[in-house]
């Protein structure tokens, strides 16, 4: 059985779950704009890189605290 991890989800169209799968992590992205991303990565740190990538700061100006709870659920993943 797969643990999975909600990060955000603000609707059925809008959300993003990561699934530990052993030792590997899979981002799955679901946006009303762009469908369903996969991605797959081999270790937390490669996640979190990915996370602090695609989650820059500038993208989030007055929004902080959003981007905080994003990044601290990937952190507890």
């Amino acid at each position: 059985m797969f643990k999975k991890h909600q990060i955000y989800k603000t609707d059925k169209y809008n959300m993003l779950t990561v699934e530990v799968q052993g030792k590997t992590l899979i981002v799955r992205e679901i946006s009303d704009q762009w469908g369903e991303e996969c991605h797959t990565f081999v270790s937390r740190p490669e996640m979190l890189h990915w996370a602090e990538n695609r989650f820059r700061p500038e993208s989030y100006q007055g929004r902080e605290d959003e981007l905080e709870a994003i990044m601290k659920a990937f952190r507890e993943v």
